[in-house]
Formats: C-alpha cells, structure tokens, sequence
C-alpha cells in the first residue's frame, strides 16, 4: 500500500473511531435516561403534606377525611405519574420544613412561587393564577385600600409566614397583627377585634362554600393586589420526581382536567388556570 492510500485508510478508521464513539454515547445515554425512568416508579406512594385549613382548596371533611380542589389535583398528578399520593394535614409553618427534612415527599397548599423560596426548594410548573385581596366587613364604609387603612390608623390582620403577611411588612406604617391561620383573623374582624385581614382572594370562598353566615357579614373591597403563581413544591435532590410531576401537570392543563377541577371546586375569578402557552 502507497503512503497515500494509507493516509486516506488511516483517516477513514479515525472517522469510523469517532463515528463507532459517539454512538456508544448515545446509546449509554439512552440507557441511563430508562433507567433513571424506572427508577421514578419504584416508590409507588408519596407522601404529600397539605395545610388542610381552606375550604375548598385543601380542608378537612366531616368524615375526617383530607379533600378539595388541591388533594384532588395531586391524586390526578399520581395516577398520570404513577404512584399513589398519600396526603397528610400539616401546619402551615411546618410544611417547608418537614419536606426539607424529608418528613414527607412534596407539599401542595396554594405555595405561591417565591425566589427566597426557591433557594430552598423546588417548585412545578404553575397549576394556579391568584392573587391577595382585602376583606373587611360588609357594614364598613370608606374602605378599598391599603393605604385607606393605614391613612384611619385601622389595624390588619394576615396570616404569618405567607405572602399576605411579607406584603404588610413591606408597609411599615401599617397596624398589623399576625395570625396562625386566615380563618382566626377573620374570625376577629367579625368579632370587632380586627378592622380588616388580607390573604390570597381564595381565601373568601371558605366562608362563600362552609360558613354562609360568615360570608354574609364580609365583603371584598378592592382589585385584587398582586399576581401569584402556585405550585407543588419538591426536594431539590428529588428531580426526577419534579420531572414526572411536571409532565403530568402539563398532561393535565392540556386535556382539560385542571378546569375540570376548578369548575368542580367552584373556585370563579379567585384564581384561574394556567395554560400552557402562559408557562
């Protein structure tokens, strides 16, 4: 063989060499890839904490058991994902916590989606659009804002450890008091304790769905305030399982089921679906 023909022989075996390498890649990938896939499915029950306080997106039923629009929503992200979700009441202030501390598998109780929040955990995709509003009660006069409560020096109640309560200390001029739960704040501004309460617009349809009475003495005043974005939140050790829990999400909004549930649930113009093209 001249030294040409054996240039080109050479060159066309290092061709093949890198041809015969890349494929093996690809192929050790695709591997990999199914067999993280198996994986996911192995652990055919999760864990899935909800503060279950708010009727209708997460509460306790008299026959004691967990239900709403949200244990709904995650038993469907299982049954397309493939595992049985397992849902414990938890309280809100332990709910980042306990998942961190791998207490439980993942969380679903209207979390809006945070940065700070994310520097701790992982987040869905977006399930929910909502937003915070402010209720006062229905006798009051001269009330739409905010600012109208802190210019009649009135004192507002929100619930600690929630984007209501981090939207008040935003306002240090504002008379606020902190409360465990949404419910006990507007128990008191019933009660004349309280001037006002703000939390996500959700929160009233309590009131509209269990406690007509409540809801008769109360009102909504004012555009909602801001614009928040929930979802399920995960370790952030635990891709793979965000992985099959977006997918399913995004199953979900395509066919329908996620309107379905908030038709069900009645949850109106407190908070409206998100579509795929808005993600």
């Amino acid at each position: 063989m001249n030294k040409g023909n054996a240039n080109k022989a050479g060159t066309i075996a290092k061709n093949w060499r890198r041809i015969l390498c890349a494929l093996a890649a690809v192929l050790l990938f695709i591997i990999c890839g199914c067999g993280e896939k198996s994986q996911s499915l192995t652990k055919k029950k999760l864990i899935v904490a909800t503060d279950a306080t708010l009727i209708p997106m997460s509460f306790i039923t008299d026959a004691n058991a967990i239900a709403g629009f949200e244990p709904d929503l995650v038993r469907a992200i299982g049954q397309e994902a493939g595992f049985d979700a397992e849902l414990i009441n938890v309280e809100w202030a332990g709910l980042f916590g306990g998942l961190i501390t791998g207490k439980y598998d993942m969380a679903i109780s209207s979390i809006t989606i945070l940065k700070e929040r994310k520097k701790r955990m992982a987040f869905s995709i977006p399930y929910l659009k909502s937003g915070l509003a402010l209720v006062v009660r229905k006798d009051m006069q001269g009330i739409e804002s905010l600012d109208d409560i802190e210019s009649k020096k009135l004192l507002v109640g929100a619930q600690v450890g929630t984007t209501a309560y981090f939207y008040l200390e935003k306002k240090p001029g504002l008379r606020k008091k902190g409360y465990q739960a949404y419910g006990h704040a507007v128990t008191d501004m019933i009660n004349g304790k309280l001037d006002a309460v703000i939390g996500e617009s959700t929160g009233t349809l309590y009131y509209k769905n269990q406690n007509k009475e409540y809801f008769q003495k109360i009102k909504m005043v004012g555009e909602i305030m801001t614009q928040e974005f929930y979802g399920v939140i995960i370790r952030k050790d635990d891709a793979l399982l965000l992985e099959n829990v977006n997918g399913a999400l995004r199953v979900l909004i395509a066919n329908g089921s996620v309107q379905a549930l908030h038709d069900k649930w009645d949850l109106g113009q407190a908070a409206s679906v998100l579509q795929l093209d808005e993600l």
